[in-house]
């Protein structure tokens, strides 16, 4: 089974290509360069050099939130695009379960944090055995006290991923159980996205293109003005 993963969830994007549950190739661009200008590049190039045609895909898995709303549009529609014209399977993955999984190495709690800016978080919260993890709550989107009283209620290490880790560790600094890894291993990558949708694959978990669909987990600045204008 080969899987094509891509992530445009925020600044940096990434795609990756699973073969039989072996990571083949992956290519991770943050340069700032937009993600209209580097998605289908990268997918092309790493086709090639895997030596793969577009036909060749029987899975394409990509983010669906939370994250930049622009950005995930972008992931989302080449997926459906590609997807629909090879008329293959999709898996939409959240973006805080694949900073959990990138980071499942680590034995204690995950907390995967995204700045969502406003004095929030897009957040989640894992316990991982260093192989395997087990969800203990939803994606949701918090303000830093609102997590602070979810972290503060643990006893033992959390380990804090994704662009928001450095701001709620500043913030809840006064937490001494919350750790933050190496810049290397921060940020979400598309061969975590691969590998949950192999896992999704054998579950039989895999959706249509056209069920594939952004979760935002709030209202963008125009929805919210619009709400607020009517």
């Amino acid at each position: 089974m080969n899987i094509l993963a891509l992530d445009t969830s925020s600044r940096a994007a990434s795609c990756a290509i699973l073969r039989g549950g072996a990571l083949a190739g992956e290519f991770y661009m943050n340069i700032g360069l937009t993600h209209s200008q580097t998605a289908m590049p990268m997918i092309e190039k790493l086709l090639e050099q895997a030596m793969i045609p577009p036909g060749g895909i029987d899975v394409f898995a990509v983010s669906t939130g939370p994250g930049s709303f622009t950005g995930l549009r972008i992931g989302i529609s080449c997926v459906k695009g590609m997807a629909m014209a090879a008329n293959k399977p999709c898996a939409g993955v959240s973006t805080l379960l694949t900073l959990a999984g990138g980071a499942c190495v680590f034995e204690g709690y995950i907390c995967p944090v995204m700045d969502a800016r406003r004095g929030q978080a897009y957040t989640s919260l894992f316990e991982s055995n260093g192989n395997q993890l087990r969800r203990l709550r939803e994606d949701e989107a918090l303000s830093l006290s609102e997590l602070r009283e979810v972290l503060g209620r643990l006893s033992s290490r959390v380990m804090l991923v994704g662009d928001g880790a450095h701001i709620c560790h500043d913030a809840l600094g006064d937490l001494t159980h919350l750790r933050i890894p190496p810049e290397r291993f921060l940020h979400q990558r598309a061969s975590a996205i691969a590998g949950i949708a192999y896992d999704m694959a054998l579950q039989g978990s895999l959706v249509s293109a056209g069920d594939l669909a952004p979760s935002y987990l709030r209202l963008s600045q125009a929805e919210r003005q619009l709400t607020i204008d009517s």
